[in-house]
């Protein structure tokens, strides 16, 4: 093998950890999106200016909303490969059990249990108004949930799926085009049931693109003495506009749209290169054994933090208390907590329930430990 192919596979190798690794810091971010306070939206608006509040701000800005981009990107990496080599009606049925199957019935558990349960306990949750807002809930058809407030990534996630068999047989002038049409539709803001967050689709084509251009490596190279502090300006100016509100920016619906847009850029990037660093670490094979959890703890924290959130809360106090922000800095590591326990009981029943709820990604005998060179190495 020459010094090519060894770097090449060496490359290769790299990537498929990084991805895994990017896969759990970008999830485990997405908790503090939806992290528990303890208050209503006008006693948080109420607490907006205060050190907790800018403290969880900064987390949900900067490590929850900036990372998902990248999942979308890595998505649209990996279907490159699968969408080549099946039919569209493997493909689509592929993406229905893994995508849809778990989506719908996390989305039912929750409808079953929010709000009964936060009913009974005295808490403000959503209820059942009529049949339309049963099908949302159930599909996110025309808005996003409101208790499972993530499946609208899901939902707009199997729409790209659909559309990717064409996709990744098009050519690259095609996939600069469409993109070009769907950065217009982001700025524009304009707004339509068929994607509910355009980004998704904006990401996924990226992560088309990257595949096929063979940049994964290059784009993780580049020096992050340019992409950190970008990422960082950038997140700041955005959180100036979520702390002080509509003063100047939110005058200027384009300008708010192009801010977040590039800071999704740079949030991708910079979370692409911590998870390139880590995957040729002495942590990566943690990241692999954690990964192939982070689809079921996707798909099941609402729940948890919907109904484990004030439990715990009752011991920490609600934001603005003096243990508040160790109990919110800790809020992924205790979803993931529970979601290897959940794990442990989905293993107990018939597979195919676990198979419904995790996607069909929970590891099964000797897939738990199987580990790259790369990372088994280090």
């Amino acid at each position: 093998m020459t010094g090519t192919s060894v770097a090449r596979n060496a490359d290769a190798i790299r990537t498929e950890t990084a991805i895994k690794v990017a896969r759990v810091i970008c999830i485990l971010g997405i908790v503090y999106v939806h992290s528990w306070t303890g208050l209503t939206l006008d006693q948080s608006k109420a607490l907006s200016h205060g050190t907790q509040s800018v403290y969880r701000a900064v987390l949900v800005e900067l490590l929850g909303r900036s990372s998902v981009p990248l999942l979308s990107v890595i998505s649209g990496y990996l279907v490159v490969g699968s969408a080549m080599k099946r039919s569209y009606g493997r493909f689509v049925g592929g993406k229905a059990r893994a995508i849809v199957a778990p989506m719908v019935a996390w989305n039912a558990i929750a409808i079953l249990t929010i709000p009964t349960i936060g009913t009974l306990a005295g808490m403000q949750v959503p209820v059942p108004r009529d049949a339309q807002w049963f099908a949302d809930e159930l599909f996110a058809l025309t808005r996003a949930n409101d208790i499972n407030v993530q499946m609208p990534f899901l939902r707009d996630l199997f729409l790209c799926m659909l559309a990717a068999p064409l996709l990744v047989r098009a050519r690259g002038w095609m996939l600069g085009i469409a993109a070009a049409l769907v950065l217009a539709w982001i700025l524009t803001e304009w707004r339509t049931i068929l994607f509910l967050r355009p980004p998704i689709l904006l990401f996924f084509l990226i992560g088309i693109g990257v595949r096929r251009a063979k940049i994964g490596p290059k784009l993780a190279q580049i020096s992050p003495l340019l992409v950190l502090p970008a990422f960082l300006l950038l997140g700041g100016v955005k959180l100036w506009t979520v702390l002080e509100g509509p003063i100047v920016l939110g005058t200027l619906p384009l300008s708010m749209a192009a801010v977040d847009l590039v800071l999704r850029f740079a949030g991708a990037l910079a979370f692409w290169q911590a998870a390139w660093r880590l995957a040729d670490s002495r942590f990566s094979p943690i990241f692999w054994r954690l990964e192939p959890y982070m689809f079921l703890l996707f798909c099941s924290h609402l729940v948890v933090l919907w109904l484990g959130g004030p439990l715990i809360g009752q011991f920490t106090g609600a934001l603005g208390a003096p243990l508040y922000p160790a109990y919110l800095t800790l809020q992924p590591a205790l979803v993931l907590v529970f979601t290897l326990f959940l794990a442990i009981i989905l293993r107990r029943l018939p597979a195919s329930i676990g198979d419904i709820l995790s996607g069909g990604r929970l590891p099964r005998g000797a897939d738990e430990t199987r580990q790259p060179a790369l990372a088994v190495s280090r």
